[in-house]
Parts: structure tokens; sequence; C-alpha cells
């Protein structure tokens, strides 16, 4: 296609129906063609592509159309015609960007006092209206007061707040919202197949999150992509559009959190080897961590990132493999080496390889985010330490509960027999079984690993954890099902042999810090 903008020209809207997005707006719009009752001014404002102006130029026909359908143009009369064609001298479309003096207000104040030529109403369509001077702002504001009843003015513009008060409160004002990916997809593929277009979904989800909610956006970049005349798959459109690819940047998160040297400077090669700007790769990784912290922190991430489910399985996985200390910790490194990267010039993968370095071992910064992730990884070490500790103990008290005593002489038959606890005794291998827990649920890993675990005569298990946490696994029978089921793996029997208990833990449970490490140190 030789023109960049042919296939936006050919699917620009034609009628409010067909306004993608913007049913509230256009309802309204309708009712007041179809009712007689236009307002003299409009205000249409919202974020790029949005269809602020396609929407303008179709209230202008509505209300010149000859032969309206339901509020809606009908597109064959002279007057839709004419203004589709852009060749009706009553409908005046203007960019203030470049038209923002005040002498341009004042012909237009001259041109008012003549009706319209041709048409019912004289229609200026002003975009970008808050590029206008102070001055032309003035000279409008007495026009937008008193206007004549055959004159509509329509504003757009993408910055509300750079408008004077006196100029939104003479307007019916409007909100255009950003279109969600699931509608710009839709769209897409509608244009896909009617222009012949080897479009997948996963190229087509692509391309709509690279717009940002615009649907201008989303059909420009369709046309770029659709030049090579392949299909366009995600990877292509990806590579095409310099979209960021998420499976590199959760990879490279999976590498980071797993201290992965190795494959951490090899995707940054692949980077930098394949022509891709090291700094919009930066980029992408962020948001790939903000993916990571919605995910550990609300239960509708999936709906709220706008995910499919393979792309939020995936997200789950590598979530799992993130402390809030962690991922807090990493992120104020990437803000900050994407700052340095900017001012870098040539040695952006210095600065990004020095980043992915320290991000792997936080010992190398004194931080306040670093330092909180080494306490935590201390307190976990300490709780291994703990059960280790525990673990030591019980084998010896064990080893000299089964010493054999010296048999009476009168008695000829010695009878082998297991030792049962009389008391509750601490559970040795707690500790494994906290780390099984972590490879299959690791958000309740945590505050089990601060319980006290203690074994019964009868061979059942009580389980003493803080009070809101004992009220949570208490109500949830799959945790307790779970927990169950590693106890009874870790001590080979069957899952239905294990009983367990759930209760509070007392103040006389908790233990200090350097209590704990005392305890751990003498073992």
């Amino acid at each position: 296609m030789s023109d960049y903008r042919a296939l936006y020209r050919k699917w620009r809207p034609v009628d409010f129906d067909d306004v993608c997005g913007q049913n509230g707006i256009t309802d309204i719009l309708k009712y007041e063609v179809e009712s007689g009752k236009v307002s003299h001014a409009y205000l249409f404002c919202g974020s790029r592509g949005t269809g602020k102006t396609s929407c303008a130029k179709i209230l202008a026909k509505a209300v010149n159309c000859k032969d309206p359908h339901g509020g809606n143009p009908c597109n064959r009369c002279e007057a839709c015609r004419a203004i589709d064609a852009g060749i009706s001298t009553d409908v005046i479309e203007m960019d203030a960007a470049s038209n923002n003096s005040v002498d341009t207000v004042r012909d237009m104040k001259d041109e008012i006092n003549f009706t319209p030529a041709e048409l019912r109403y004289r229609v200026y369509i002003i975009d970008e209206v808050h590029m206008m001077s102070p001055s032309a702002f003035n000279a409008l504001l007495k026009t937008l007061e008193e206007p004549p009843q055959y004159v509509i003015f329509i504003l757009a513009t993408t910055e509300l707040h750079k408008l004077p008060t006196t100029i939104v409160s003479r307007c019916q004002r409007f909100d255009f919202r950003r279109l969600t990916t699931g509608v710009l997809v839709s769209r897409l593929m509608k244009i896909a197949g009617a222009e012949q277009i080897d479009l997948r979904e996963d190229g087509a989800r692509i391309i709509a999150r690279a717009a940002l909610g615009g649907m201008r956006d989303a059909i420009s970049l369709l046309e770029l992509c659709a030049g090579a005349h392949v299909t366009i798959d995600s990877a292509f459109a990806a590579a095409t559009i310099g979209a960021g690819n998420r499976d590199v940047a959760y990879r490279m998160a999976e590498a980071v959190a797993s201290s992965d040297y190795e494959s951490a400077y090899a995707l940054i090669a692949d980077v930098v080897m394949t022509g891709s700007d090291l700094t919009v790769f930066w980029q992408d990784l962020i948001d790939a961590y903000r993916d990571i912290m919605v995910a550990k922190s609300i239960r509708g991430a999936k709906d709220y990132l706008d995910l499919t489910d393979a792309e939020y399985e995936r997200l789950t996985a590598v979530s799992e493999k993130f402390t809030q200390a962690k991922l807090v910790y990493h992120v104020s490194l990437l803000q900050s080496a994407l700052m340095q990267m900017q001012r870098a010039g040539e040695s952006t993968r210095s600065v990004a390889e020095i980043a992915l370095t320290r991000m792997c071992d936080p010992k190398m910064q004194t931080s306040p985010e670093a330092l909180a992730l080494r306490l935590e990884d201390a307190e976990r070490e300490l709780s291994k330490l703990k059960f280790s500790g525990a673990a030591s103990a019980f084998a010896q008290e064990s080893a000299k509960a089964e010493t054999p005593s010296p048999a009476p002489v009168r008695s000829p038959v010695k009878t082998e027999e297991k030792a049962v606890p009389a008391e509750d005794i601490p559970y040795p291998r707690w500790g494994r079984v906290i780390r099984e827990i972590s490879q299959i649920k690791a958000s309740i890993s945590r505050p089990l690993s601060q319980a006290t675990v203690l074994m019964r005569p009868d061979g059942s298990f009580l389980i003493k954890v803080p009070s809101f946490f004992a009220t949570k696994i208490s109500e949830d029978r799959s945790e307790q099902t779970m927990l169950a089921g590693v106890i009874a793996e870790v001590e080979g029997k069957e899952a239905a042999e294990v009983r367990i208990e759930i209760a509070p833990q007392s103040s006389s449970d908790v233990r200090t810090l350097s209590e704990e490490l005392n305890d751990a140190l003498d073992q």
C-alpha cells in the first residue's frame, strides 16, 4: 500500500453506531440529532485515536443530513457526500496547532455573520483547541456565549487541563475513553478479514496493546505490518512495530530471580544483536515487573492486566519466584538504570549488565531496598537453622530413648518395643515439609515457617500459627488437605492416616529473633 493512512481512511467510522466503544456518548448525540435539540458548542476530549474528530464529522453530517435514520446520517444525500469529500464550504475544520492566533478567530467571527451557503448548519471543527493563544481564547469566548442559531462549534482536545474554565463551561463536554484491547482486537480481525490480510489473533493482540487504546494507531500499525505480505503473528508484529515481547521480559525476570547470570547476559546479548533498542527492552522489563507486582497483590490480576489464560499462567509461575521485598529492590534498580541509560549514549549495554548484576546479588548494594531484601533472606535462613537445630535435638533424644536397657535375669525373652513419646515433642522434619509446601503454594510457606509444630503421643500433629492465619487456614479445607498430604509424604504414610490440628499461637510460643539465633548457634 503506497499511502500509509489509506487503510485508516477506508475504515473510518461513517455513523454513530460505527464509533467503537463510545456507546454512552454516541447514544446521547443520536438522541439530540433525532429530537432537534442540538447544542451550540460541544467539547470532545480524550487521548489520541479514540474517535474525537471522526465523531465530530459524523455529527456535522447528522445535523445537516436530509434523510437521517435514528439520529445517524444516511451517507447518501448531497450534504453527506459533500462533507465526506471535504468540499462543503459550511463545514470548516481547523487545526488550532497551526491556526492559533487571535486574527484567525476574528476572521472566523466575521464569517459567522453570514448564513450557511448550502447546508442547514455551519459547523466549525477546531482540533487541538488547547493550542490556542490566550488572546485567541478571549476572542472565541464572546462567540461561544452568543452564537447564531445556525452555527455549531465542535472543539476537540487531548489536554483538557490546558483549556480555560470559561471555555469549558460554555460547551457540552464528552469524554472519549481509550478502547479496550478486546474491542481493538475484534476490529482489527474484522478489517483483516475484509482486506484479506493474514492476521493471527495473537498478532492482533500485540498490535492492540501497542496502540494504547487508540483505534487510529491500531489500524495504522496493522497497515504497517501488512506491507510485508506475510502471516502476522505475535513475533512478527512485535519485531515490526518495535513492541515489547512479554515472554522475553518474563524470562529475564526469572533469570534475575534465580541469580542466573549466564541467562541474563545471554538475553541482553540477544536484544543487542537483533538490533532492538535496549532502552525500549528495559521499559518492557519494568512493565513486566509491574505485572508481577499486580499478580502478587490482587486476585483479579488476569482481568486487570487484560491477559489471556496462557499469559496469566505464565505470569503466575514467574511471580512465585519473587517476594515483595525482592520486587521493590529490583524495581528501584531498574528505574535508576533507565535514567542512566537515557544519558549513557553508546554505553547502554554496560549500564544494563551492571544493573542486572546488582539485581542478582543484593549484597553489592547498601540501599534501604537491598537491606530489606537481605533481612528477609536472613530471616528465611534463620528459620532453616531453627528447624535443623530442633531436628538435631530430637535425634539425640530419640537415640537415648532407643538405647536398650539391661534385661532382667528372670525374663528369658526380650521384646522390642518402639518408644512412644509420653508428651508432645517438637516435630523434627517440619523444615522439609516447608520446603515441599513452598514448591506447591509459596504464599503460605512463609507463615507456616514461623509456626510451632508439636507431634503428639497419638501420632497427630499440633500446628500453632498466628491467630489471623490460624483462622484462615482453618476455614480453607483445601489448604488443610494439602498440608496433611505433604506431612504424609514426608512421613511415608497414607494421607488419611495423618491428623492435624490448627491452633492460634500464644504469647509464650512467640520467641524473639535473638533467642532463635542463640538456640540455633548452640546446636
